[in-house]
């Protein structure tokens, strides 16, 4: 096998422990994915649209991936699995992996607006299964875009997104220096950052209702009083 090929398997098979060799690997839908887009992008930089159209309608047909001919994709791109849109002005980086049923989509074509409507994928990035990532944003180097996350706005390097709409997670430095991490999301148990602020702001009513008690002691006044009088005063 030529160099380049043996590189591109290898970096697969670090991202997938299921094949047993490089030959296993030549059957996977994403890597045929992959060798028809190169073929159906170069016709389509060439102007020949109906041929890339061609192209890309039998790799579809063939592998249930749904790649434009327009979109740039950079090197060791990996579908792992399949049924994945990419629209056509998406650019994705070196060494990005994304998951089944991933959707990088774009903004509403009836505004009549052309130009960049697809996301950025920069170097390293994982995008979870079943997530969405809309319109021109980009997504920064080595960050993680969660299952079944949507993703509308920028993400920052190195973030964890999770949620809808996505929002950034807290993660372990442990999980967070691995140099791949299946699915983008962290099977750790990582504080969520809403079950955090509900926790804050639990503890914060707590301490309130405790320095209410301590006022009402120092006053002498029954608790049962003090509350009727805030009651009437926020009726006048």
């Amino acid at each position: 096998m030529p160099r380049r090929l043996i590189a591109y398997l290898d970096s697969v098979k670090s991202r997938d422990p299921a094949p047993r060799s490089r030959a296993e690997i030549l059957l996977y839908p994403g890597v045929w994915s992959l060798a028809f887009h190169r073929i159906a992008h170069r016709l389509y930089r060439a102007r020949l649209y109906f041929l890339a159209r061609a192209v890309n309608h039998f790799s579809r047909f063939l592998t249930g991936n749904d790649i434009h001919p327009g979109a740039r994709i950079g090197k060791r791109f990996f579908i792992d699995h399949g049924f994945t849109v990419i629209g056509e002005t998406a650019e994705i980086g070196d060494d990005v992996t994304l998951y089944q049923n991933v959707t990088l989509g774009g903004t509403d074509p009836a505004n009549g607006i052309a130009g960049k409507r697809h996301p950025t994928l920069e170097d390293g990035v994982i995008v979870g299964s079943g997530a969405q990532v809309l319109g021109p944003v980009r997504v920064g180097a080595r960050a993680r875009i969660g299952a079944n996350a949507v993703v509308t706005r920028d993400v920052k390097e190195g973030a964890t997104m999770v949620g809808i709409p996505a929002r950034a997670m807290l993660v372990d430095v442990t999980a967070y220096q691995r140099e791949f991490l299946p699915y983008g999301t962290p099977c750790t148990d990582s504080p969520d950052p809403e079950k955090q602020k509900l926790e804050q702001l639990q503890g914060e009513v707590e301490q309130l209702r405790k320095r209410l008690a301590e006022l009402i002691a120092e006053r002498g006044g029954a608790p049962d009083d003090d509350v009727s009088r805030v009651k009437e005063r926020g009726r006048a």
